[in-house]
């Protein structure tokens, strides 16, 4: 292998009844600035069938081209079909990187192609880098032992380089209004042998509730909130707030409440504008889930609690006791300002 050969930083689009996902959004961003490093372009792989009104949306967030494959085949993801579609985009372009987000999807699809392609991949990565050492290898940081480390990865000898990102650890850019890049259209054609796998049926899980990575507000409770019962507390408070409920892993693990609210290095990274950590001590593993919150404000009955080392502001206290009575000081005010 020729690594020389291989150029580019790649994101495969995920995209669901051609509604991009966000870690797609934020993965262009993040390419955007790998590829100023690497002294080269972003490019999205578009895989789908009728997707192309999907085109300026990725412009806007940073893609340079676009690469599509518009095929009926492709219109409900499958894995071998995708898997074809991916390795016939990386057979012709040969991209020095691609990239996935590790949602359910990313994570089916990136090992199948790493493996037919013949190369590395770096799972759930929180960071990503380029080395400063005239390879411009990418570094690939993920937790390891448990979130008890990490550990930096690098390819150096195959290509391409392939990672693939948890949602929510990278900031998108800032729509550039009107923009428009060069589209390729590569014509696959999808083998029969990689069709033995017919979708009868889409069963999609209905949920009002709001996903807490797109969240503004987050309430969030740990094992200080004492038993499940008190989570009704939070959700009195969220809802007051406009936001909505979240949960370190302890109380995930304790059947308190589902996993899809869990912040953390095995749950989910928020970014939100208010992070409220009720009765959570602030292990490093749930500190990397949220930290880049844009305020944090942690009430905890043990003043040496870790989460006070990363909050702007805390409370030294029960939160079990304190949060009703911030909620209705917050019901006042909302009543106040009403007048």
């Amino acid at each position: 292998m020729d690594i020389q050969e291989y150029k580019g930083v790649y994101v495969f689009i995920q995209q669901v009844d051609n509604q991009v996902a966000g870690v797609s959004h934020e993965l262009l961003g993040k390419a955007k600035e790998l590829a100023a490093k690497m002294e080269t372009e972003v490019t999205a792989i578009l895989l789908g069938s009728g997707v192309s009104a999907l085109c300026a949306d990725l412009a806007s967030y940073g893609a340079d081209k676009i690469v599509m494959v518009d095929n009926k085949d492709l219109e409900l993801y499958s894995t071998k079909p995708y898997a074809y579609a991916m390795c016939s985009v990386i057979e012709k372009y040969k991209p020095a990187v691609v990239l996935y987000g590790a949602t359910a999807i990313g994570r089916d699809l990136a090992p199948r192609v790493a493996a037919r392609v013949r190369t590395g991949l770096t799972a759930d990565c929180t960071k990503l880098d380029v080395a400063d050492d005239g390879t411009k290898n990418l570094r690939m940081t993920r937790p390891a032992f448990g979130g008890n480390i990490m550990a930096t990865i690098v390819c150096p000898e195959y290509r391409p380089q392939m990672a693939t990102v948890r949602p929510g650890v990278m900031q998108k850019i800032k729509p550039v209004a009107d923009a428009k890049v060069p589209v390729d259209n590569l014509a696959v054609a999808i083998p029969a042998s990689e069709k033995d796998v017919e979708i009868l049926d889409v069963v999609k899980k209905e949920s009002h509730k709001m996903d807490i990575q797109d969240a503004k507000i987050l309430v969030s409770g740990g094992r200080g909130m004492g038993c499940p019962e008190n989570f009704g507390i939070l959700e009195d408070c969220a809802k007051t707030l406009g936001g909505t409920v979240s949960s370190s892993r302890a109380c995930v693990d304790a059947g308190w409440v589902e996993k899809d609210i869990q912040v953390g290095q095995t749950g989910k990274t928020v970014r939100p504008n208010l992070y409220l950590a009720c009765g959570i001590s602030g292990a490093i593993q749930h500190l990397a889930g949220m930290e880049e919150s844009d305020v944090i404000i942690a009430v905890n009955k043990d003043e040496g609690a870790p989460i006070f080392e990363v909050a702007d502001f805390g409370v030294v206290g029960d939160a079990t006791k304190i949060i009703p009575l911030f909620t209705e000081e917050v019901k006042k005010a909302l009543a106040e300002r009403k007048k």
